[in-house]
């Protein structure tokens, strides 16, 4: 059985390797995924100035439960209304080394629906 310790090291080099190709400008930053056990966060991030724009996570108030396929796609809305309040209608999908699937694919979906563009 593969450690839970492991899986993460795995799931950080993953990530390394999408972060050489993938950065974030303040034109089009980039969506930052990541999935707890029990939570789910996501980012919109310039990397060239190194600020993060908007921010939405199932920690807020609003979330009874985020570590599901339903709360994910909330995040993905509100993060999206968040952008566009700031007038940013593109960005890059950063994954963060997960799996497309369950939870990213659903905030990823919920964040199209909600008028991003990536």
């Amino acid at each position: 059985m593969v450690s839970r310790q492991d899986s993460n090291k795995a799931r950080q080099k993953r990530h390394t390797r999408v972060r050489a190709k993938i950065s974030g400008t303040p034109d089009c930053p980039r969506l930052s995924v990541y999935r707890s056990l029990n939570h789910i966060y996501a980012q919109l991030v310039d990397d060239v100035n190194g600020v993060t724009l908007a921010s939405a996570a199932t920690v807020e108030k609003d979330f009874e439960y985020g570590g599901n396929i339903e709360a994910a796609k909330k995040v993905g809305e509100l993060l999206a209304k968040r952008a566009a309040e700031k007038g940013i209608e593109e960005c890059v999908f950063d994954r963060g080394g997960y799996i497309y699937h369950g939870r990213v694919a659903a905030l990823a979906e919920g964040a199209r629906e909600g008028g991003l563009k990536f």
